[in-house]
């Protein structure tokens, strides 16, 4: 199944490394079909790189939907979990977690 990443306002250089694993198929969106241990990898380095940009990646999963969606970055969308269904949720600033999230 294909993995496809957006980015938003990503920092120099960033765009240009994910061209190395997959495609730029329009301005900050990518799609490719990486091995799980690439998009982990790739995952490190979008989440510790995006700064005040945004990242989300959709990729292969074992569940109902068949896909799972990370984001990371400020000013984002959280993946949220209703029974089995992932939906997207702005949280208000008390709810934010501290870290990169995953669903």
């Amino acid at each position: 199944m294909t993995t496809v990443v957006v980015l938003r306002a990503a920092p120099e250089g960033l765009r240009g490394h994910l061209t190395r694993w997959m495609v730029e198929v329009d301005a900050g969106v990518f799609v490719g079909n990486p091995s799980r241990r690439v998009r982990d990898g790739l995952w490190e380095v979008l989440s510790e790189r995006i700064g005040d940009g945004q990242v989300v990646m959709v990729e292969p999963a074992k569940n109902e939907q068949r896909w799972a969606v990370r984001t990371g970055g400020r000013d984002r969308w959280y993946p949220v979990d209703f029974d089995g269904v992932i939906l997207s949720a702005r949280l208000r600033k008390k709810d934010l977690p501290s870290s990169n999230s995953e669903a």
